[in-house]
């Protein structure tokens, strides 16, 4: 690559403090972007996170920490967001996670997961592409899962939300597909389909694992790959977010409505 290829776009990146978000968000700052980020976390987290977007290049940095869960906030965001310059990309990556059988899944999990995982990036989407559309250029991934794409048991609001978040973004793809052109870089909306990824969302299920079985994490880590992922290695963060920023190029202005697995070939089988 040659040069900053996003020089002067802005972006916001949701649940950015940590993880997969955080890493994005550097990718993106290393690339020229100025960056809005959102999350949780105690204020020593946020105040390092957003030191190392601008460590990785980011010419200005904000940060806001609404609930999305509550409609009214991400509503409030956006506009906070947008009050400071044109949203150009937009990564819709928060997400929460709670895993047991359909029969004891707590309603309030199903509401809250649906709620961040899904209905937050309906919401942050409405509000972001028609602006996007009257420039020309704008990008929006959605950080999807491989349960986007393919079911596991205990996992029922979130297989749910993530198949609803692939859908909806193939919808928003359709309607701004002719926005734009070559020149001005278009309009995108796509979905990159982790599976097994270092993060703190998964830390539970590799807990659980290692103490059923009596094992070591590394060896826990393994044990749950082996069901799924063929190549029995996760994924880094920072591998993410690579390809995330290269759909953001002006070059992908013609990859639109895609579901990208990054899974070890689990959905291969």
């Amino acid at each position: 690559m040659n040069g900053k290829m996003l020089q002067g776009r802005r972006a916001l990146v949701t649940g950015s403090t940590q993880g997969i978000g955080l890493a994005v968000a550097e990718a993106l700052a290393a690339q020229g972007c100025s960056l809005v980020l959102h999350g949780l976390g105690s204020p020593e987290d946020i105040e390092a996170a957003q030191a190392r977007v601008r460590a990785a290049g980011a010419p200005q940095v904000q940060f806001f920490g609404v609930d999305l869960a509550d409609a009214t906030q991400v509503a409030r965001l956006m506009q906070a967001a947008q009050s400071g310059g044109p949203i150009d990309i937009l990564v819709n990556n928060a997400g929460i996670q709670h895993t047991a059988p359909m029969a004891s899944m707590p309603r309030e999990k199903w509401d809250a997961i649906l709620a961040i995982n899904l209905s937050a990036a309906f919401d942050t989407m409405r509000l972001a592409l028609p602006g996007m559309a009257e420039r020309g250029y704008g990008r929006v991934v959605n950080v999807a899962s491989v349960h986007g794409l393919v079911a596991s048991v205990n996992k029922a609001p979130y297989v749910a939300a993530k198949f609803g978040l692939v859908g909806l973004s193939r919808v928003a793809a359709l309607e701004y597909a002719q926005a734009g052109s070559r020149a001005s870089g278009g309009v995108t909306v796509n979905c990159v389909c982790p599976g097994w990824t270092e993060t703190a969302i998964i830390q539970p299920q590799i807990d659980a694992r290692a103490q059923s079985l009596g094992v070591a994490r590394d060896d826990a880590v393994r044990d749950l790959l082996r069901e799924k992922q063929p190549s029995l290695r996760t994924s880094l963060p920072g591998e993410i977010a690579r390809v995330v920023v290269w759909l953001c190029e002006p070059a992908a202005h013609n990859l639109t409505g895609a579901a990208i697995p990054i899974d070890g070939g689990w959905t291969a089988q």
